[in-house]
């Protein structure tokens, strides 16, 4: 099977936070990572967003050219998705000639098909300024649940779509100022075009998550409205229409395209320029879009819109968005530092552990709340106390006690097959959960082995067998190699780091990404590598500094 996986493309104004990984990132690389073992074809895309009004923002405010600020970000994005783990087939930007092109085909196609059409539409106009104002260079009252800070594109609070001139109260971000509203000539998407086609559409699709889909009918419900897909700003993707040269494509309309894009770029990348097709034109391929839920209507009614405008490309399978990761009991606010910045992260502590925390507090359908306290405990407890000591003491005892070779057992009791049954079910149960998205519920089952692997190491007591019964022992031992090279297998879709020295402690070359999706059982005799700890142990002291470095303490 094909596996389309795209993920939101992050704007390149700023690093990446806690949120940005538990949001999106780490659930989709655990789906990417379990596919690709499992044997399927995966292609896993996103970029840098580089024409968001959020870069020219911060170009303003740093007294640069949004062109710099977005390739500085994107730089240290891709540094960090290295070293976190996350594997993209490719990682791209919205600055690329490719993505302008792909995106003025989309929008050329559109219009000649009807679905895009011009119109005067009222902007917000700062006078002090002497500009029309974008999106988000507008604050003001949400018309629908009375929100004091909406912006002018959606609103943070109820999470609808907003155009600027409908917010209340309106105001410059900018300067402060009270906008007037005047008249300017846009491109519109004839989103109520769709309206009954994704209706349908929407009410099949069952195996969404229920927050989702009752927030996606819930709005299609309510009525489609056509919406500007061009706008008065100097920064973005041109519009490929005379008379339009001072005016771009709008950042919301131009940003999903880049998910067919990335796909073509990646295609000419391994040199086959229409490999990309397999995954948008074939009916059994199946598409995934992980995405916080402040991004659901773009996803689940304008992106699959103007797929079905253009004809012929694969709507979502499913878009399975989070949400929200909470800090220390508060929402992560960018403006006032209160934010784990990733790059701050991968300068104390190793990936692994991270990955490891937020996996077991994914916000799949509920918000949910990161602490270092939190932090600490799973780390040494969870990590070092019951997997990384397991994994350890086994292998520095059949390391030194077998020369350095698997052992190979005599015959097995009750109860070592019942732990190498218990091997076996959990790759069927752990694949269910993890296709299923629920990454969380998939963590946790594959957990249970390392509980179940250290029950019978304290009831076999191998080092005593040793002493005394050297048959007993090999099997025991190989038992629990076979437990130790399959939880390998399970845990690597969430801690890849650590699996990869397990597989070359226990004697393999290569990558563990090499491995089947299943039990696995080292050969017998087969050379093992000296092991060491898989995870560090933390101390108390870190919770207080890292509290500091927020400025509560």
């Amino acid at each position: 099977m094909k596996i389309f996986i795209g993920l939101a493309w992050p704007y390149a104004n700023g690093p990446l936070h806690l949120g940005h990984i538990a949001g999106v990132y780490l659930p989709a690389d655990i789906f990417a990572r379990y596919h690709r073992i499992k044997g399927n074809e995966v292609l896993m895309v996103s970029g840098s967003d580089q024409h968001g009004t959020p870069v020219t923002i911060k170009a303003d405010q740093e007294g640069k050219s949004p062109e710099d600020i977005a390739l500085y970000y994107h730089e240290m994005f891709i540094r960090c998705f290295k070293e976190l783990g996350i594997s993209f087939d490719i990682y791209t930007r919205t600055g690329t000639e490719n993505h302008k092109a792909v995106v003025h085909d989309m929008f050329l196609r559109l219009l000649e098909k009807g679905f895009i059409y011009k119109d005067l539409m009222i902007s917000p106009y700062c006078e002090r300024c002497k500009r029309f104002l974008p999106d988000r260079y507008v604050r003001g009252r949400c018309p629908y649940c009375g929100f004091d800070d909406a912006r002018g594109d959606q609103c943070d609070n109820c999470g609808k779509p907003l155009d600027p001139e409908i917010l209340l109260d309106l105001r410059c971000r900018i300067c402060g100022g009270v906008p007037v509203l005047r008249e300017t000539e846009h491109f519109f998407l004839d989103l109520p075009r769709f309206q009954e086609p994704l209706l349908s559409w929407v009410e099949a699709q069952s195996h969404w998550r229920p927050n989702v889909r009752n927030f996606t009918l819930n709005l299609l419900r309510q009525g489609l409205k056509s919406r500007a897909i061009t706008r008065d700003i100097d920064w973005g993707v041109p519009i490929p229409v005379k008379g339009f040269e001072s005016k771009r494509i709008y950042v919301w309309f131009e940003a999903v395209i880049g998910y067919l894009s990335a796909s073509k770029e990646w295609a000419i990348s391994v040199g086959d320029p229409d490999k990309w097709k397999e995954w948008w034109m074939d009916e059994d391929a199946r598409s995934y879009y992980f995405i916080g839920k402040d991004n659901i209507p773009f996803h689940t009614i304008i992106w699959p819109a103007m797929l079905m405008g253009y004809g012929g490309l694969n709507l979502p399978y499913d878009v399975p968005a989070n949400e929200f990761l909470t800090l220390e009991g508060r929402q992560f606010s960018t403006s006032r530092n209160w934010a784990v910045w990733i790059p701050d992260y991968l300068e104390e502590y190793e990936p692994d552990p991270l990955r490891y925390v937020l996996s077991s507090i994914l916000p799949e359908t509920r918000d949910s709340d990161f602490s270092w306290s939190e932090f600490l405990r799973r780390n040494n407890l969870e990590l070092v106390g019951n997997y990384g000591n397991l994994v350890h003491r086994v292998l520095s005892f059949a390391f030194r006690i077998f020369d350095g070779r698997i052992p190979a057992p005599s015959s097995f009791d009750p109860e070592d097959l019942e732990l190498l049954n218990a091997c076996e079910e959990a790759f069927e149960k752990v694949g269910a959960l993890v296709e299923a998205c629920r990454f969380k519920e998939a963590l946790s089952k594959a957990m249970e082995l390392v509980h179940m692997g250290n029950r019978y190491v304290d009831k076999t007591a191998p080092w005593d067998l040793a002493k005394k019964e050297m048959k007993r022992c090999s099997t025991v031992i190989y038992t629990l190699l076979c437990l130790i090279d399959s939880l390998k297998i399970l845990l690597y879709i969430f801690m890849p780091f650590s699996s990869q020295k397990i597989h070359r402690f226990l004697g393999y070359d290569g990558s563990v990404e090499g491995c089947k999706w299943g039990m696995s059982r080292p050969p017998y005799g087969m050379a093992m590598r000296p092991p060491t700890p898989l995870f560090k142990r933390l101390d108390q002291e870190i919770v207080e500094k890292e509290m500091r470095r927020l400025g509560k303490v």
